[in-house]
């Protein structure tokens, strides 16, 4: 059972499901307070040790607009009495090799996927990256490159375009076994062969520090307060001229937002958060110092505040 608020008992009462008719019925008050829902789980329990491996399930997984057919396909089920040679068999052969077409495209989306949930990425990015990775394929032009580099340089792209952008060193810390420089060569190389086809599609915008900061604060666990004074600094320090990289420019703002705040943060936290080395913050840090009065709105730290700011 579960809570949910009732309009009759004017609070949260246990809830209990009639799954015959579809109906949620306060317990205490019988009110109905949902009717005809729609049972949204599996039609059948299988349970293959107990039905020598015949699955009852009549429908297969979501269609795919980038698989053959859109991923539809028929299974030949063996013959009821039959051995198991029915796969040696012509009729078994035949499947296997009409089965084999998107093998490959199957395999390098599932990797994109794990690669897209170790980053907490939405399904969008995931379906562009999926979708990138099947044009470049149909160039014929992978062949002998480094898979897990184009994959890994698929979702970098696709992060860009959908307005989330990752960096490459995010990119590289679950794309295992890589390097920058590898997934950098690998972008390179797939804007190269796709700029053509995909035209203005495969344009990927520029990088701020304000597509960054956001994540970098919930993942040091700053409150509110401090994360709206951080993107408000970050956005005035646009009009600046910081020649610094967008993730230094973050890790700066970030460790000078917080030297004001009661929640402090040390330089090694937020490099292991950005991954910005702490000599780079500390360059970027002593860029923007002198800046600090146009950086921090006053409703965050007043003039005399900022000068406890650490000295670079």
């Amino acid at each position: 059972m579960s809570f949910e608020y009732c309009s009759d008992c004017k609070k949260p009462t246990e809830v209990v499901f009639d799954h015959a008719a579809g109906d949620t019925v306060c317990s205490e008050c019988g009110l109905v307070l949902e009717a005809h829902s729609i049972d949204e789980t599996s039609e059948w329990r299988t349970f293959a040790n107990e039905s020598n491996d015949n699955d009852p399930v009549r429908v297969g997984g979501p269609t795919n607009p980038l698989l053959t057919d859109s991923g539809l396909f028929t299974v030949i089920s063996k013959p009821n009495g039959t051995q198991s040679d029915f796969l040696s068999s012509s009729l078994g052969r035949m499947q296997n090799r009409g089965s084999n077409s998107d093998r490959a495209l199957i395999s390098a989306f599932g990797k994109i996927s794990n690669m897209a949930d170790r980053l907490g990425l939405v399904t969008t990015i995931k379906d562009r990256a999926n979708e990138i990775y099947k044009k470049l394929e149909d160039t014929k032009s992978i062949k002998g490159r480094n898979q897990d580099a184009i994959l890994a340089a698929a979702l970098y792209i696709a992060c860009r375009q959908e307005g989330k952008p990752r960096t490459v060193k995010e990119i590289c810390t679950i794309a295992t076994g890589l390097t920058k420089k590898e997934v950098g060569r690998a972008k390179e190389f797939i804007v190269k062969q796709l700029k053509v086809e995909m035209g203005p599609s495969m344009e990927m915008g520029t990088i701020h520090a304000d597509d960054l900061v956001g994540r970098y604060c919930s993942h040091l666990g700053l409150n509110y307060d401090t994360i709206k004074a951080v993107k408000e600094a970050v956005k005035r320090s646009s009009d600046l001229d910081i020649r610094r990289s967008p993730v230094s420019v973050a890790a700066a703002v970030i460790y000078m937002i917080t030297q004001l705040s009661e929640d402090k943060k040390p330089m090694k936290d937020i490099s292991l958060v950005t991954g910005a080395a702490e000599g780079t913050i500390r360059n970027a840090y002593k860029d923007l110092h002198p800046y600090a009065q146009r950086l921090i709105a006053t409703e965050f730290a007043k003039e005399d505040d900022l000068r406890n700011l650490p000295t670079p």
